[in-house]
C-alpha cells in the first residue's frame, strides 16, 4: 500500500501589547505592537506546530511545550518547530506542504508574506513554493478587528515514509 496522506490543521491567537517587532514565522516585522505569550509568541509558527502534531496524530502544542514548563518561557518558537519536525521524523512522518494565513487588522502584512514562507521553508527543509503565508483582517470585527490580539490558521500534510 502507498503512504497515505494526513492533514492536520492548527489555530492559536495571542494578545498584542505595547512595543514591537511583531514575529511572525521567525521574521520581525515593524510594528508598534508585539505579542504576548510564554515563548516568543509566534502565533505562525504555533498553528503550524499544532497542524503538524495533529496530521501525524501526535497530540496538541501544549502537549509537548505546555506553559507550566519554566525551559520554554521565552523561547524561540523556530525551536519548538524543530522539535516538533523531530517528533514527526521519529513517528515515521515526511512533511509535504504547509499552507497558513495569519488574521491582523496591522501592521499590513503583505509585504513580508514571502519572507515569512522562505523563512519557514529553510528550517523545515522543503521547496518554498511547498509553503505557503497568507494574510487578511478581520474587517474591524471582534477583539482581532479591534487590534487586542492576532491569530494565524494552519493546514499541513503530511505522509508515512515508506522506510517507516
Amino acid at each position: 500500500m502507498s503512504p497515505q496522506p494526513r492533514i492536520g490543521i492548527g489555530y492559536d491567537t495571542h494578545r498584542t501589547k505595547p512595543g514591537g517587532p511583531l514575529r511572525l514565522g521567525g521574521v520581525d516585522v515593524p510594528s508598534e505592537y508585539s505579542l504576548e505569550g510564554h515563548s516568543d509568541a509566534d502565533v505562525l509558527i504555533h498553528a503550524i506546530i499544532d497542524a503538524l502534531l495533529g496530521a501525524a496524530g501526535l497530540g496538541d502544542i501544549g502537549d509537548h511545550f505546555p506553559p507550566s514548563e519554566e525551559k520554554y518561557r521565552g523561547i524561540d518558537s523556530m525551536e519548538l518547530l524543530k522539535t516538533t519536525l523531530g517528533l514527526l521524523d521519529d513517528a515515521g512522518f515526511e512533511l509535504v506542504n504547509i499552507d497558513a494565513t495569519v488574521i491582523a487588522e496591522s501592521p499590513k502584512l503583505g509585504p513580508y508574506k514571502k519572507q515569512m514562507a522562505e523563512r519557514l521553508a529553510k528550517e523545515i527543509g522543503l521547496d518554498p513554493s511547498w509553503v505557503n503565508v497568507k494574510a487578511t483582517t478581520n474587517e474591524t470585527m471582534g477583539f482581532l478587528g479591534r487590534g487586542e490580539g492576532v491569530a494565524a490558521m494552519a493546514v499541513a500534510l503530511v505522509v508515512e515514509r515508506s522506510d517507516g
